[in-house]
C-alpha cells in the first residue's frame, strides 16, 4: 500500500500540472548568428559522419568572435584552471554546449560516464526514430486499400525483426561515433567516468572498479548536463524481458502478441505505433482521465480517432497499475492489477504477454555530490536552476560558476531544448545576458501521422485570455484542403493557431498530420523572433507543398479592427538577445 500511495501522490502531482515559466519572445543580434551557425553545421556534419574543423582563417576555433576583454579572461583562467569549461554529461545538451563554447574560444572538457550522445542518441530519439521509420514502411506497404487508391498493388509483405532491431542499434552507434569525432576534431577533451563535485570549480571523476580511469579537474565554469533515466513507479518490478522500460524496448528483442503500455504520452504513443505496425496488440493503462494527457484536447481527440481506434489498441483511463507481476515469455503472462485512481479499489486485472512502462523520465542527478556546493535537488531529483541556467543553492542563491541544462533541471525535457539551454548558459557565463524563451521550443511525437506543437494549448490560452482580459483568436485548417497531402492520400489532419486578437501575438500552434514535426518550425521560429500574425500572414509558400497548411492557418487569422488599424499592434519587445 505504501508503494501504491507513493504512486498515487506522483500521479496526483502530475494532475495538478506545473505552470511553465515563459520568457518574453526575444531577438538574436546578428553578431551571435555566426556562432550558432557554426555549431549547427558541426552537429549536422557529425550526423553525416564528416570531420568538423574550424575555419582555417582563424588561429583557433571562434577566437575572432570573442572580444579582447573576454580573450584576456579566457587566457587568465587557462593559467588558473585546467579548463575554461567542464561539462558533466555529453548528451545532445552537453554536445551543443561544447560546440558553442569552442566557437567562443574556450578550452573545454566533457566528462561522460556512459555513452557519448546520452539518452537521445543511444536510448531515445535516434534509435526510436529508426524503429518508427522501418515499422512505418511496413504499415504503409501492408495498407492494400491505401496503395490501391493510387493504382499500386503489392504482394505479401514480410519483415525480419532482428533486421529492424539492427537498423536502430547501428544508427545509434554510427551517430555516437560521429559525435565523438566532432568533439575530438574541435579539440574537446573527453574524460571517462562518473563525476562528483569537490567545489564549484573542481570535479572528481572515476569508474567503479577501475583504478586506471579517473582523476580530478578544475574549471572556471562547470555545466551539469547529466540527462535523465526512465521513471518507474513504485510497485513495478523491471525484469527487462516481460516488464521493461523504453531502454529495453528499443532493442526489440522479441515481439509480444499482446503488450500493455503504462502511460500514453510521447513514449507510449510512439511505441504503440511501432508495435501495432509489427503485428502486436496494445492496451494503454493511463492514470489521467483522458488518453494522451498533456496534448491539446482537440488534437488529442483527432489523434485518438486516427492513431488509436482503427488499430488493435484499447485503453483504460483513470486507473493505476498498482501491482505488476512479471511473467515468462511464451510461458507465463504478465499480471497487471488496475486500481481506480479515485476510489483506490482494484477494478480489473490484465493478463498480457509483456508490459512497457512509459511513465516519463526522472533526472539523473544522484551521486553528483551537490551537497559540496550547497545544493539540494527537489523531491523529484531536479537541480534548482535560474532562468539563466545558473544553479541555485539551498537558499535560492546563485552558486557561482555552476550551471545546469537539459533534463537534469526539468524545465523542458526535450533534447533540442537541452542544446538551446547549453548555448544560453555559455552566453551567460561569457557576460552576455540571455534567457531562452521556452515558449518557442517545439515538441513532436513521431507517430504516423505525426503530432507537433509549440506554445500553449487551447485550454491554457483560454485561461490566459480570461485572466488577462484579451480577446483570443483561433485559426484552424485541415490537411484535406492541401494539394500535396491529397496527392499522398494523407488528408487526415489539422492545424490550429492560438493568438491574441488585440496584438497579434502568437500563443501556440498545434499540428496533427503528415510531416507535422517538420512543419512546426516556421511557427516556433515566429514565436522566438517575436513575429505577429500581421507579420507572418504575408509569407509566401511554394505550391504544392505541405507548408501551405501553415499558409492557410496564418491567412485565416484576423485581428480586431481597432488593433489591425493601429500602429501599436506590435509584438512584445524582446527582453533578452537570443543565441539559439
Amino acid at each position: 500500500m505504501a508503494a501504491f500511495a507513493a504512486q498515487s501522490k506522483s500521479v496526483a502531482a502530475a494532475r495538478q500540472g506545473a505552470s511553465l515559466q515563459l520568457a518574453a519572445p526575444s531577438v538574436r543580434p546578428a553578431a551571435s548568428r555566426l556562432h550558432t551557425c557554426f555549431a549547427s553545421a558541426s552537429l549536422r556534419a557529425a550526423c553525416l559522419g564528416q570531420s568538423v574543423v574550424a575555419p582555417r582563417s582563424r588561429p583557433a576555433a571562434g577566437r575572432r568572435a570573442v572580444s579582447r576583454a573576454q580573450r584576456v579572461s579566457v587566457a587568465a583562467s587557462a593559467g588558473k584552471y585546467d579548463y575554461d569549461l567542464v561539462i558533466i554529461g555529453c548528451g545532445v545538451g552537453g554536445h551543443g554546449a561544447a560546440l558553442h563554447a569552442v566557437e567562443q574560444g574556450m578550452k573545454v572538457a566533457v566528462i561522460e560516464g556512459h555513452d557519448i550522445g546520452g539518452t537521445c542518441v543511444n536510448r531515445g530519439c535516434v534509435p526510436s526514430k529508426a524503429l518508427l521509420a522501418a515499422s512505418g514502411r511496413i504499415r504503409e506497404m501492408q495498407n492494400a486499400m491505401h496503395l490501391k487508391s493510387m493504382g499500386i498493388q503489392v504482394g505479401s509483405v514480410s519483415f525480419e525483426r532482428q533486421g529492424i532491431a539492427d537498423h536502430a542499434i547501428n544508427l545509434a552507434k554510427t551517430i555516437q561515433t560521429n559525435l565523438k569525432r566532432s568533439l575530438e576534431a574541435l579539440g574537446v577533451d573527453i574524460l571517462i567516468g562518473q563525476a562528483k563535485f569537490v567545489d564549484n570549480h573542481t570535479v572528481k571523476y572515476s569508474l567503479p572498479g577501475r583504478v586506471d580511469v579517473g582523476g580530478t579537474v578544475t574549471a572556471r565554469d562547470i555545466i551539469i548536463a547529466t540527462g535523465s533515466v526512465p521513471f518507474v513507479p513504485p510497485g513495478i518490478p523491471i525484469d527487462g524481458k516481460t516488464v521493461f522500460t523504453s531502454d529495453h524496448a528499443l532493442k526489440l528483442e522479441w515481439l509480444p502478441q499482446w503488450i500493455a503500455i503504462i502511460g500514453s504520452g510521447y513514449i507510449g504513443l510512439e511505441f504503440s505505433d511501432v508495435y501495432t505496425a509489427l503485428g502486436c496488440e496494445v492496451t494503454f493503462v493511463e492514470a489521467m482521465p483522458n488518453i494522451m494527457p498533456g496534448f491539446d484536447k482537440e488534437i488529442a481527440r483527432l489523434a485518438e480517432r486516427v492513431l488509436i481506434k482503427p488499430r488493435p489498441i484499447d485503453f483504460h483511463t483513470n486507473v493505476i497499475a498498482s501491482k505488476v507481476t512479471p511473467g515468462v515469455p511464451g510461458v507465463k503472462p504478465v499480471l497487471i492489477e488496475l486500481t481506480d485512481f479515485n476510489t483506490k479499489k482494484v477494478v480489473d486485472t490484465l493478463e498480457v504477454d509483456a508490459c512497457l512502462v512509459a511513465t516519463g523520465r526522472a533526472p539523473y542527478t544522484n551521486g553528483l555530490g551537490l551537497a559540496s556546493i550547497g545544493v539540494d535537488t527537489d523531491r523529484r531529483g531536479f537541480v534548482p536552476t535560474s532562468e539563466k541556467m545558473e544553479v541555485l543553492d539551498k537558499d535560492g542563491k546563485v552558486v557561482p560558476n555552476v550551471y545546469c541544462i537539459g533534463d537534469a533541471n526539468g524545465k523542458y525535457m526535450l533534447a533540442h531544448a537541452a542544446s538551446a539551454q547549453g548555448i544560453s548558459a555559455i552566453e551567460n557565463m561569457l557576460g552576455r545576458p540571455h534567457v531562452l524563451n521556452h515558449n518557442s521550443v517545439p515538441a513532436a511525437c513521431f507517430t504516423h501521422p505525426e503530432v507537433s506543437f509549440v506554445g500553449v494549448t487551447q485550454e491554457k490560452a483560454e485561461e490566459m485570455a480570461k485572466e488577462k482580459g484579451f480577446p483570443l483568436g483561433i485559426s484552424k485548417t485541415s490537411f484535406k484542403a492541401n494539394s500535396k497531402a491529397l496527392a499522398e492520400k494523407e488528408g487526415e489532419g489539422m492545424a490550429k493557431m492560438l493568438y491574441r486578437k488585440d496584438t497579434g501575438e502568437i500563443l501556440g500552434v498545434h499540428i496533427f498530420g503528415l510531416h507535422a514535426a517538420d512543419l512546426i518550425h516556421e511557427a516556433s521560429n515566429a514565436i522566438a523572433t517575436g513575429q505577429t500574425v500581421q507579420d507572418i500572414k504575408f509569407n509566401v509558400h511554394a505550391h504544392p507543398t505541405l507548408s501551405e497548411v501553415l499558409d492557410e492557418l496564418f491567412k485565416g487569422a484576423h485581428l480586431d479592427k481597432a488593433a489591425a488599424n493601429s500602429s501599436h499592434a506590435a509584438p512584445p519587445k524582446a527582453k533578452q538577445p537570443v543565441a539559439a
